[in-house]
């Protein structure tokens, strides 16, 4: 009897799903929780929708003022207006953190839903006469299938003059001062600080939070901050800024990073 109880656990220990649990790193699992908040919880839902309640009256106060150029509001796009949380869910479940082409393939079904709040948002803006900029760190290459994504939601000025992606860098600022040549920009929405202004620049020698202390006057009044807690430039001083890192480094880089008491 003995023998066939030890017989069974050897068999359930070489299962396939056994295996292909165990075949998966630990460290695919330390963004679990992110991902489960992002795709699950109702306070996610809830700041999100916060955040772009926040947003429609703030832009109720500017349009008090007058403005000599035409008014404009910049968004950024993954967790700003499109959720890619599926695509973080699936990484996760193959046992990898991130893969490009893995990501491209996602991009290319232009299937993202939106973000809470962002349509209902960026229709009120358009039915105000302010136009909205898509200015994203995508690459050329994923230009067609996300004009095709806006589009299919039917978000406003989804078109070829309205949408920037990526070129040269991923420093949003020159593409931020492109638009400003022509229209006034009155809010910036984003999830990650280098949405907003080239203070926040992921630099090694930058000080996000002394930045963030530093312009905290801006925030909720021109910028309109949508939470992201999935990945991010805010992960990089965690690796000392060094790239080429293997993923069990940086997942040891992580807990040396975590503060006690």
């Amino acid at each position: 009897m003995m023998k066939a109880a030890k017989l069974i656990a050897a068999v359930l220990l070489l299962s396939p799903y056994t295996l292909q649990a165990q075949e998966k790193p630990a460290y695919t699992r330390d963004n679990v929780n992110a991902v489960l908040w992002q795709q699950h919880s109702g306070e996610y839902r809830a700041l999100a929708y916060q955040a772009y309640t926040l947003a429609r009256y703030r832009l109720d106060e500017i349009l008090k003022v007058r403005s000599a150029k035409p008014r404009c509001v910049i968004v950024d796009i993954d967790e700003t207006v499109l959720d890619n949380a599926p695509f973080q869910g699936h990484e996760l479940q193959k046992g990898v953190s991130y893969d490009q082409n893995d990501w491209l393939e996602w991009t290319a079904k232009a299937s993202a839903d939106t973000v809470p709040g962002a349509l209902s948002f960026l229709k009120y803006a358009a039915k105000k006469n302010v136009q909205v900029f898509y200015v994203t760190n995508r690459l050329k290459t994923e230009f067609d299938a996300t004009l095709k994504n806006l589009k299919a939601l039917n978000f406003p000025f989804a078109d070829e003059k309205h949408l920037l992606v990526k070129d040269a860098t991923s420093d949003k600022e020159p593409r931020r001062k492109l638009i400003a040549e022509k229209y006034n920009i009155v809010l910036l929405c984003g999830d990650n600080l280098n949405d907003f202004s080239d203070l926040f620049y992921l630099k090694s020698d930058t000080d996000r939070s002394s930045a963030v202390d530093q312009a905290r006057a801006w925030f909720g009044k021109r910028f309109i901050v949508l939470p992201n807690p999935m990945y991010g430039d805010w992960e990089a001083p965690l690796y000392d800024y060094k790239k080429g890192l293997t993923e069990d480094e940086k997942a040891g880089k992580r807990i040396e990073a975590l503060k006690g008491y």
